[in-house]
């Protein structure tokens, strides 16, 4: 048996030390992960609030809202209405863990093998991140746009960037490439390139709109849409990029801090794809970390207790009816399906062997889980790996809510046909057309009066909402400098089926 690596709730920076070598060992040795270097800062309750305002991220440029929410966070904190997370951790080269300076030991060791190995091994090896990320030029990009926008905040105004951060951090969902032109990220570039774009920007966007041919009447229509089409790469799911690209009015700086907001709602993005993956890989990696320590005597008794204490409360998964609920808790799906994979790689039944054919008994438990991790992000790997067996122990059921019927039914039961659908409807829960509606640019009357038209493909009946889109259609007219028009278009059909209009209020510009 070794030596504790602590023996009181109280620690010191060569406990720290002593905790993340030791976890190190298992992390690395024994479950076999592979990690950026690590660097763990200690932070206090007030920093860790200022994380939350500011998504987490070490150096943000400023914006209203960071402050709006950061008073709210630290009023709900001081009443005691919400506790503060243990961790934050940032998808970088090195990996930055962030822990609570009044986390106990035990705490301290619990959070370093979840963030600082398990978040970190998971950043470093799905392919959704390695798609979507540059974890080498994220903190150095960071730095450039802090710079970059407290510079024309000095040279134009806090207002006038104020209100450009309003308009592009609305739009910025809408500001992702999910197929078609992506290209791998890279950040350090975005900062040596960036005065190189300035000048060929604003000559190549001058030299589009200067040339446009005014043909007459009957031409007009159908040449403006081809001409639309050849020339900005029409029809655009990235919204934002191409009023970036595109808009005929902004000035160089204003389509700076439109590509800042894109690239870094870009680099965010692949963690709302992989939320129930990414929890559960780093909840299971601490579940395995920890209990390993105990086994070698590293950590006591008691503190084994106070972690499976906190451990059970991140994994508990209220009740549809229970007044805590409130979706469908990550931590305890991504958590539970690690474990039942791990179930079905080494002792599989009859009914695992049916439904998880190329996982079922395979023995290399690490193994396959790594591979998952690194292949798969949340829609998919529930709909490959969730199991009849824990579909019964959560007790899941769907229910049908179709617009045109007067009562809700239950589509979905434990049985085979209900198995399938089940999965498949959770699934869809976490697909990326669900989480954001299909948009983009369709066509722009380039020879006319240069209204822009968008359409939103409707899934299953499930329009915009009404507010929302009225404020989200004034910003995007307010960027282009002439009328929008957005259409919703039935998916399955084509039908037209709401119509929306916005005209520039206060058009950007200059």
């Amino acid at each position: 048996m070794s030596e504790p690596l602590f023996t009181s709730d109280g620690w010191s920076y060569d406990t720290i030390q002593r905790i993340h070598d030791a976890v190190s060992e298992i992390a690395i040795g024994e479950l076999g992960l592979d990690v950026f270097p690590n660097q763990i800062e200690i932070i206090t309750a007030e920093q860790m609030l200022d994380a939350y305002a500011s998504t987490g991220m070490p150096i943000f440029y400023q914006h209203w809202s960071f402050g709006k929410h950061f008073t709210q966070h630290e009023q709900m904190y001081r009443k005691g209405m919400m506790g503060l997370a243990y961790e934050i951790v940032i998808n970088s080269n090195p990996c930055i863990s962030y822990v609570m300076e009044g986390n106990t030991a035990m705490m301290q060791t619990l959070v370093i093998a979840h963030a600082a190995f398990g978040h970190n091994h998971f950043f470093k090896n799905n392919e959704t991140f390695k798609e979507f990320t540059d974890p080498a030029g994220i903190l150095d990009y960071l730095k450039f746009a802090k710079a970059y926008i407290s510079s024309c905040e000095e040279e134009f105004g806090e207002a006038a960037v104020e209100r450009l951060l309003d308009a592009a951090h609305a739009l910025q969902p809408q500001g992702v490439h999910r197929s078609g032109r992506r290209r791998k990220l890279d950040l350090r570039g975005e900062q040596i390139r960036q005065r190189e774009r300035r000048a060929h920007e604003a000559q190549t966007h001058n030299e589009l709109w200067r040339t446009l041919p005014t043909p007459t009447g009957k031409q007009r229509g159908e040449e403006s849409r081809n001409l639309a089409a050849e020339r900005l790469g029409l029809p655009e799911e990235n919204i934002l990029f191409f009023l970036e690209r595109h808009a005929p009015k902004l000035a160089s700086w204003q389509r700076e801090i439109l590509r800042i907001v894109r690239l870094v709602g870009h680099y965010l993005y692949p963690q709302r794809l992989t939320k129930v993956m990414n929890e559960g890989t780093a909840t299971y990696v601490h579940y395995r970390i920890m209990n390993r320590l105990h086994e070698l005597g590293k950590i006591s008794d008691g503190a084994f207790l106070e972690f499976l204490t906190s451990h059970t409360n991140v994994v508990a998964q209220p009740g549809f009816d229970h007044p805590a609920y409130s979706g469908m808790n990550p931590y305890a799906l991504g958590f539970a399906m690690m474990r039942d994979i791990e179930r079905i790689v080494a002792n599989p039944t009859e009914e695992d062997k049916i439904w998880t054919p190329d996982i079922a008994g395979r023995g290399d438990v690490m193994g396959v889980l790594k591979d998952i991790w690194a292949n798969y992000r949340d829609d998919s790997f529930i709909a490959q790996y969730l199991s009849p067996r824990l579909m019964r122990e959560f007790k899941f059921f769907n229910i049908e809510d179709n617009p045109r019927e007067s009562e809700l039914v239950v589509g979905s039961i434990h049985d085979e046909r209900g198995y399938r659908r089940l999965r498949r409807a959770l699934s869809r829960r976490y697909d990326a057309s669900e989480i954001d509606p299909l948009m983009e640019v369709a066509s722009v009357d380039l020879l006319g009066d240069r209204r822009l038209r968008l359409e939103h493909k409707v899934l299953e009946g499930r329009l915009l909402a009404a507010g929302d889109t009225r404020k989200a259609l004034q910003h995007i007219a307010d960027l282009w400098g002439y009328d929008v028009e957005l259409r919703e278009i039935d998916s399955d059909s084509g039908a037209k089926l709401a119509d929306h209009q916005a005209r520039p209020a206060r058009p950007f510009g200059g």
